[in-house]
């Protein structure tokens, strides 16, 4: 199993196997490889991950499980659920925030399903409503800093589709200062301004290299 998590765009791969793509990746002279699960290791490799000519890190064991749970608490977890919407058109939904075109997302609630957080944070965020769960797409991890503390970020994502003419409502109160809807032929538009784990997501649906 190969998890891949992002700190800011350079990729951490943590991982039971070396598969044929994460060969690729060790080949590059600026990637980290570490095969052992122990404190002093990840915060190895969690201090080169910082430095400017990092590429990007493999981190491998054979118990997967033992692996990720010694790589998790180095952070506070935070698990959230988003969504791909496409109206009648196939036009997909996006969001900019903070200057960046991003899909619309947010914290699970104590208790919730990750489909109906996406389906709420859908809604909340763009004023989108009527949405038909279609299917899981994926899930991404990112890291990011707050308030001095490491956080570690777990999103499920799902499609969505919705019909009829919808009333488009920035939440101003999450930054969100535009949405739009962009045509298939044009996603190269938002995806030259948003983040590694965003283009995974919409490699993943369009299934595209």
């Amino acid at each position: 199993m190969v998890i891949k998590i992002y700190f800011g765009g350079k990729p951490v791969y943590v991982c039971d196997e070396i598969t044929d793509a994460l060969n690729e990746v060790l080949h590059h002279p600026d990637a980290v490889f570490i095969d052992e699960i122990s404190g002093p290791a990840i915060k190895s490799l969690l201090h080169e991950i910082v430095k400017d000519e990092f590429h990007a890190g493999v981190l491998w064991h054979s118990d997967f499980e033992a692996l990720k749970k010694s790589f998790f608490k180095h952070f506070t977890f935070i698990e959230a659920a988003g969504g791909l919407v496409q109206n009648e058109k196939k036009d997909v939904l996006f969001i900019n925030r903070l200057g960046k075109w991003d899909l619309p997302k947010g914290k699970l609630e104590p208790g919730e399903d990750p489909a109906e957080c996406a389906s709420r944070e859908v809604t909340e965020e763009t004023g989108v409503s009527n949405l038909q769960l279609r299917k899981k797409i994926t899930d991404t991890y990112h890291t990011y800093e707050a308030f001095g503390k490491h956080y570690l970020k777990q999103t499920h994502w799902f499609y969505f589709t919705c019909e009829g003419k919808q009333n488009l409502i920035p939440q101003i109160e999450e930054d969100i200062t535009e949405i739009k809807w962009f045509k298939t032929r044009d996603i190269r538009v938002p995806v030259a301004n948003t983040y590694e784990a965003i283009k995974d997501v919409l490699r993943t649906f369009f299934d595209t290299p």
